[in-house]
């Protein structure tokens, strides 16, 4: 009896292994997924992607806002250079912020806002948006592990 239980914890952790495998979190873009870390938070959002030295290869961060609303974005204590995609409630492409370089200029830095009522916000390296010849109006994928308002 104690071997079949085990046969069937073996089983059981088989079939959950595609599910960890999956990443977590993630996001897909023009046929491209990003692992992402989610800020949904004020305090997430504010802190954002400041005094990291590097962002991996096919990672981002993804803002939740509470509602849509023009939104600003700065690079304060950003070491790193980003592509800022802005999406609206429908999750639809309706700003892009490329290769926006880093700022070490405290309040100084200047802002980037997008171009029209924003709800998600995905950071990801630059240059990664000219590379998936990134377009307006293409839609952003959410993981089934993400929460939304």
């Amino acid at each position: 009896m104690r071997a079949l239980r085990l046969l069937f914890l073996a089983l059981f952790a088989l079939l959950l292994l595609p599910a960890c495998a999956s990443g977590g979190d993630w996001v897909e873009l023009a046929g491209n997924r990003y692992t992402v870390e989610i800020a949904a938070t004020d305090e997430a959002r504010a802190r954002g992607l400041m005094f990291r030295d590097r962002l991996d290869e096919g990672h981002g961060m993804l803002f939740i806002h509470d509602t849509e609303a023009p939104q600003a974005y700065w690079m304060k204590n950003t070491r790193i250079p980003l592509d800022i995609l802005y999406f609206d409630d429908a999750r639809k492409l309706v700003s892009q912020q490329r290769d926006v370089p880093p700022c070490s200029g405290g309040d100084r830095c200047p802002p980037y806002p997008s171009k029209a009522p924003a709800r998600y916000v995905l950071e990801l390296n630059a240059g990664e948006a000219s590379r998936i010849g990134l377009v307006d109006g293409e839609t952003l994928i959410l993981s089934p592990s993400i929460r939304t308002p």
